[in-house]
């Protein structure tokens, strides 16, 4: 077996050991959801880190840049916008101490944005849940050179997560992903350089490139440039898993701080996996026209090609730790977060208010069981990673930011505003995805602007009819309806964080 194949598959199982270890402190439902509600500033910004670069930033993202180049980095810009709106909010988010963002949108606005918000977050973080599993699929099938399937990988994969995260929820997950974090940021800083310095230097890499890789807009428009960063900025404000964290630091001044760290994390990452992928072009061209061993575009899969391929044994090695460590982090955080809205929001608040620690604790174990189950259906829904993380961040960010942030910012905004915006949110971007897949109306939300032609219904640029319905939504029924009294938005508006 080769040193690639060792690391691979030694790892989740050297993970899964701590987590076996770590649930032995599991002792209640709080330290499950959110690890105690003790965790420092410097595992924070680890585990924040960690789930946010996923399989969406390692194939999708990658894939993206291998295609367009430098330009690809609008489709990370949006989250970094939006990590400098959640410093201003984390603080509040921290001292609010609740367990879930349906239970901030309850507080905020009524029960049925807490059941509307659950039902998007639950169909939202499966589906990029999923997509860590068909990562991790690629993973094993081409460090193995086959003899491993993409769906055996992918089954293997979505066994060793399940199983990570039902044993010891966000206390397992928050104890090992500093670790991952710090094996990701070296290996992807190790990379890079040594990729250049084999190519030749800097000069010959933008040689071997097409010349529109190397602009800001890679031959694109401005709505394509909203299309792909629009998603990430909406999901990044509306992420649950962030939340949930945030609610797991030990007071909100820890909190703030460790958005601080997460900046810093991924955007460091984020753009070295990006020029990683663009000298992968420069390296690799034949990329282009092939499919890879797992049966999809070949640039999905560049990162780990050019760990194969490119670096020392060594180096290829600890890259693909690194991938392997991106998959299983933040997999662990979309099966738990679900799982959680299932217990905490769904089966405590509505049928069983008085469930035990102990059946609370089962129960969501059962739905992380049951979700893995659900996130391999849905992947029979999609071609690629990069179109899955597209839908899921834009059902996200077109029902839950925008009440989200409301709740947060706007004092006028009503109960019935909220529960309007996440109702248009969902029916939008459900609806068109569903109609949009009828071959008699395939092409009906097809628009020409300045030549070229942008489908509404695609993954690409879906979020856009999703935002514009939610917004109008939320401001027009807010207006229309009676004022919130001030003991329903003042605990969001506190001095001092």
């Amino acid at each position: 077996m080769s040193l690639f194949a060792v690391v691979v598959l030694a790892y989740p199982l050297a993970l899964i050991g701590v987590s076996l270890w770590r649930s032995r402190s599991v002792k209640s439902h709080d330290d499950f959801m959110v690890a105690g509600r003790a965790v420092p500033v410097y595992m924070l910004v680890g585990t924040l880190v960690c789930t946010w670069i996923g399989s969406g930033s390692l194939f999708g993202g990658a894939g993206l840049a291998f295609r367009s180049g430098l330009s690809e980095l609008w489709f990370s810009f949006g989250a970094w916008v939006g990590l400098v709106f959640a410093y201003f909010i984390a603080g509040r988010v921290r001292r609010i101490a609740q367990y879930t963002v349906p239970d901030l949108l309850e507080q905020r606005y009524n029960a049925a944005a807490r059941v509307l918000g659950t039902i998007a977050i639950i169909l939202a973080y499966v589906t990029i849940a999923a997509y860590q599993f068909r990562g991790g699929g690629w993973i094993l099938t081409i460090v193995t050179d086959g003899a491993i399937s993409p769906t055996q990988g992918m089954l293997i994969t979505a066994a060793a997560i399940v199983l990570f995260t039902a044993l010891a929820g966000m206390v397992s997950i928050v104890t090992v992903d500093l670790f991952n974090g710090i094996i990701i940021t070296l290996a992807v800083v190790f990379t890079l350089p040594y990729m250049v310095f084999q190519l030749g230097g800097i000069g010959a890499v933008a040689e071997r490139l097409p010349a529109e890789h190397l602009t800001v807009m890679g031959g694109h428009n401005v709505l394509w440039v909203l299309g792909v960063s629009m998603p990430t900025f909406l999901l990044l404000l509306g992420e649950s898993g962030m939340y949930q964290k945030f609610f797991s630091a030990k007071d909100a001044n820890a909190a703030r701080r460790a958005v601080v760290g997460m900046v810093v994390g991924v955007v460091l990452i984020e753009t070295t996996l990006a020029l990683v992928a663009i000298v992968g072009r420069a390296a690799f061209p034949d990329l282009t026209t092939q499919t890879s061993i797992v049966g999809r575009a070949a640039s999905e899969t560049i990162i780990m090609h050019t760990a194969r391929h490119g670096l020392p044994v060594l180096g290829g090695a600890f890259l693909l730790a690194a991938a392997v460590a991106i998959v299983l982090s933040t997999g662990n955080t979309f099966l738990l977060v679900p799982s959680t809205n299932v217990s905490r929001d769904i089966y405590q608040r509505f049928i069983n208010p008085d469930a035990s620690e102990k059946r609370l604790i089962n129960l969501q174990r059962v739905f992380i069981v049951l979700f893995g189950g659900l996130g391999l259906v849905l992947l029979t829904q999609f071609q690629t990673i990069l179109s899955m993380a597209l839908y899921a961040y834009s059902l996200v960010g077109a029902s839950l930011t925008p009440a989200l942030l409301a709740a947060f910012l706007w004092k006028r905004v009503t109960p019935s505003g909220g529960v309007a915006c996440l109702a248009g949110g969902l029916g939008t971007i459900i609806g068109i995805g569903i109609v949009g897949r009828i071959p008699a109306l395939a092409g009906k939300f097809t628009l020409t602007l300045s030549g070229s032609e942008f489908d509404f219904a695609s993954s690409d640029y879906i979020v856009i009819p999703g935002v514009l319905v939610s917004i109008t939504l939320l401001v027009v029924v807010s207006l229309l309806t009676k004022p919130s009294p001030p003991e329903k938005w003042a605990p969001f508006f506190a001095k001092g964080d």
